[in-house]
């Protein structure tokens, strides 16, 4: 695949990298070299959490703690990290071995979503916490412009979890029935079962998180539909 002058993906960031070889490694997934991003995106996960929580606090006052956390994860989940990396082109600027190739995945969203948190991971690196901030504000004010905390909707796993403490039930149980595929591209299949239901759901997903909101939101309209 032809890789863009990354002065271009720069521009889309609105930040000029002094070191370009942090930029190059952020987008190096670990399938192509063993100077990898993946300990970039662990900086830049944690950085992205908290200047997201940081805007949150500051721009919506009267917001609860339960508001603040959903309106958090609606915006740095994979999906929209992978909406960002999509607005970013990044696609046409990893470095993935031949096997990613081929199996696609300069269009996979765990990857595109990975290389957003590592690029913000080498910036912070590159320059310092102000200049992160700044970029991120600059890739999300889209989305904190709209975003209305007490309109998000609470994720599958913590609706069962409070319909069944609501009803004084325990906690349901989750149990990885499998894991397949390669390191870098795994499918989960995890079951949920709460007590007083005969039937086992469960769900698929590219991560065991996936999976197990898979399996709750089946659960929920198991509930549903037995009322």
């Amino acid at each position: 695949m032809k890789k863009l002058n990354l002065n271009l993906l720069e521009k889309r960031l609105g930040y000029d990298f002094k070191d370009k070889n942090l930029l190059t490694q952020a987008l190096t997934h670990k399938s192509a070299n063993h100077q990898h991003n993946e300990r970039l995106e662990f900086l830049g996960d944690a950085i992205l959490n908290f200047i997201i929580a940081d805007l949150l606090y500051l721009q919506f006052i009267s917001a609860t703690e339960g508001e603040l956390t959903r309106a958090r994860a609606s915006l740095v989940n994979k999906s929209a990290l992978h909406e960002i990396a999509l607005s970013l082109e990044l696609s046409d600027h990893l470095h993935l071995g031949i096997g990613e190739q081929r199996s696609g995945g300069f269009r996979r969203e765990s990857i595109l979503a990975d290389t957003v948190e590592a690029i913000l991971g080498a910036m912070y690196l590159d320059s310092d916490f102000e200049h992160c901030r700044n970029v991120i504000v600059h890739l999300f004010h889209p989305r904190l412009t709209i975003l209305k905390p007490k309109e998000q909707i609470k994720d599958p796993k913590t609706r069962l979890q409070e319909w069944l403490q609501a009803h004084h039930k325990p906690l349901p149980k989750y149990h990885i029935i499998s894991i397949i595929g390669e390191p870098h591209a795994q499918t989960f299949t995890i079951s949920c079962e709460i007590e007083g239901c005969l039937q086992v759901v469960q769900g698929i997903g590219a991560s065991r998180r996936i999976a197990e909101q898979e399996a709750a939101r089946k659960m929920l309209e198991l509930i549903h539909e037995n009322k």
